[in-house]
């Protein structure tokens, strides 16, 4: 059921926010500051986390525990919220907003990029709901548990295998938590951001490309120009969690590209082959390494080509 009157809905309200030293976090942070929520911060960048807490503390809001880990260590974030329960109540709002991306073809990706995604995309949000909210069903208050997936975790969008893993198991993890937290009160939120301009946009790993390469430069600048800002893409998640929305979309045109893939499957697929190829074409990925298999090598994209191992 929808909540009405959200204005100074977050006034008081206690928010542990990942993520908060940059882009879509730090933005939320700083909003939710401004509206007078008390916050508990984390990211591993420990120097953009202490500079966001002075400038959340800037705006008059109080930031009584924050902290530098890495959401992917359990242990850690299990740590600091024994501590925060050790002094305080229950969170009331709960934000996942941390993230890192690779894109890359299936032959080029590591395993490394693999692990990385689901540690940090997906193990992360469920460090910390494992650790915060148990005690926000004990408390009995109700409250609201944010996720932000992606549009990548809607659609198949092109070289985004291993992203896309950790996204959409993210957005399948909370339409179940929807469920099961409603007797509670707690409701749950996926946000689905499409291009958003924050420093993730620079730091991406693209798999065999070279980010160098003044082609590549000229599409990832292409990309962040019709990013939206981290600013609006936090009022939107703001907005959409008093309203206790499910799907929370900072931009229309993901709302209406997942309405495409939902409404017309065969178009849609056909027009994602067509995207493929674009973006292989646009990128240029350097040619795929050899697979070794037992005394031959093959080619990825020959395997009926075996090389013999001198």
């Amino acid at each position: 059921m929808a909540r009405r009157g959200f204005e100074g809905y977050y006034a008081g309200k206690r928010c542990f926010v990942t993520g908060a030293a940059s882009g879509i976090g730090r933005a939320t942070a700083l909003r939710l500051g401004a509206q007078g929520a008390e916050l508990y911060l984390t990211d591993r960048d420990s120097d953009g986390l202490e500079a966001t807490v002075s400038d959340v503390r800037a705006l008059g809001a109080e930031v009584p525990e924050h902290r530098a880990l890495d959401v992917a260590d359990y242990n850690a974030v299990a740590a600091f919220a024994a501590d925060i329960h050790s002094r305080h109540p229950s969170m009331d709002v709960v934000l996942n907003i941390a993230g890192v991306s690779a894109w890359g073809t299936v032959d080029r990706l590591t395993h490394d990029q693999w692990t990385k995604m689901i540690a940090i995309n997906l193990m992360g949000p469920i460090h910390v709901i494992e650790s915060f909210v148990p005690s926000m069903v004990a408390a009995r208050r109700g409250g609201h548990v944010v996720n932000v997936s992606s549009a990548a975790g809607l659609v198949a969008l092109p070289w985004h295998a291993a992203y896309s893993a950790s996204k959409y198991g993210l957005r399948g993890m909370s339409e179940v938590l929807r469920f099961d937290l409603a007797r509670y009160r707690i409701g749950v939120s996926v946000v689905v951001p499409g291009a958003v301009n924050t420093p993730l946009v620079n730091t991406v790993e693209i798999a065999g490309v070279d980010r160098g390469d003044p082609k590549v430069d000229r599409w990832v600048k292409r990309f962040a120009g019709h990013a939206v800002s981290p600013e609006k893409a936090a009022e939107k998640i703001l907005a959409g969690v008093a309203k206790n929305r499910y799907l929370i979309y900072t931009s229309p045109d993901i709302w209406a590209l997942y309405a495409f893939k939902r409404l017309a499957w065969w178009p849609y697929s056909i027009a994602m082959r067509q995207v493929n190829g674009i973006f292989t074409r646009a990128l240029r990925p350097s040619p795929a390494p050899l697979v070794s298999h037992g005394q031959f090598e093959t080619h990825p994209e020959q395997p009926d080509r075996p090389v013999e191992l001198e």
